[in-house]
């Protein structure tokens, strides 16, 4: 289990995280829901390492975690402009994984195969579809077998059938006991997967449910369900 406890961050003396708590059980989905600048990402960066906190703990399986425990899809993919699809993949096994090189093909191969990108290894992501982008970078999250998986708006940049695409391919790495992390705006993505929801407002959790509770009965959870139908007064920037 993951689990984060009181975490805190400060950029400039101004709070965006503030003392949030939440647990991940294998195979569960978790989506930290709200508008930009609620600090949703801010969160994700800390997992992956990218930011240190400034108060709190986070644990997996009660020992302190590794963040090579963890595995990023950027909003913007962040992938190597001057790297094929392939060598987006492997070098990073390579560097990070200390795979060599046959390692690091055989898995990349493989992931390519998966995401039906085998067709494109050798182009670069300038030649790439939003789409195409995508699956690129979740195959080299993937690759690094990670136990959490962090997606940070997985489909900003994707229509509504790549979306369901996209809500599939978590589904099925859930049912594969894989620990997921979604930082989104998407009240479409959250009919679409099993999950636990989380909306936050100026850094912190202010309402909790699941996909499941919400579709039975929205009114039990009214920032979530005005969030949903675009009802919220929530105007933050931070």
């Amino acid at each position: 289990m993951l689990s984060l406890k009181n975490i805190l961050k400060n950029f400039q003396h101004k709070i965006v995280v503030d003392d949030v708590s939440f647990d991940v059980q294998p195979g569960q989905v978790i989506v930290l829901l709200g508008k930009s600048g609620v600090g949703k990402s801010t969160i994700l960066r800390i997992l992956a390492g990218l930011e240190t906190s400034d108060g709190g703990s986070i644990t997996l399986n009660g020992q302190p975690m590794q963040q090579q425990s963890v595995g990023m899809v950027f909003q913007d993919f962040n992938l190597f402009p001057h790297l094929t699809v392939e060598e987006n993949i492997t070098l990073p096994l390579q560097i990070v994984g200390k795979k060599t090189s046959d390692q690091a093909q055989t898995i990349a191969q493989k992931l390519l195969k998966t995401y039906e990108l085998t067709a494109l290894a050798h182009l670069r992501p300038q030649r790439l579809s939003g789409g195409q982008k995508q699956r690129v970078a979740f195959a080299r999250a993937l690759a690094m077998n990670p136990t959490i998986l962090c997606c940070d708006e997985p489909t900003s940049a994707l229509d509504p059938m790549l979306t369901g695409k996209i809500a599939q391919e978590i589904n099925k790495l859930a049912s594969n006991g894989l620990m997921i992390i979604l930082a989104t705006h998407d009240t479409e993505l959250i009919k679409q997967i099993a999950c636990t929801i989380h909306l936050m407002q100026h850094g912190k959790i202010i309402e909790t449910t699941t996909s499941a509770q919400l579709a039975e009965n929205a009114e039990k959870f009214p920032y979530i369900k005005n969030f949903t139908q675009g009802l919220t007064s929530d105007t933050t920037n931070n």
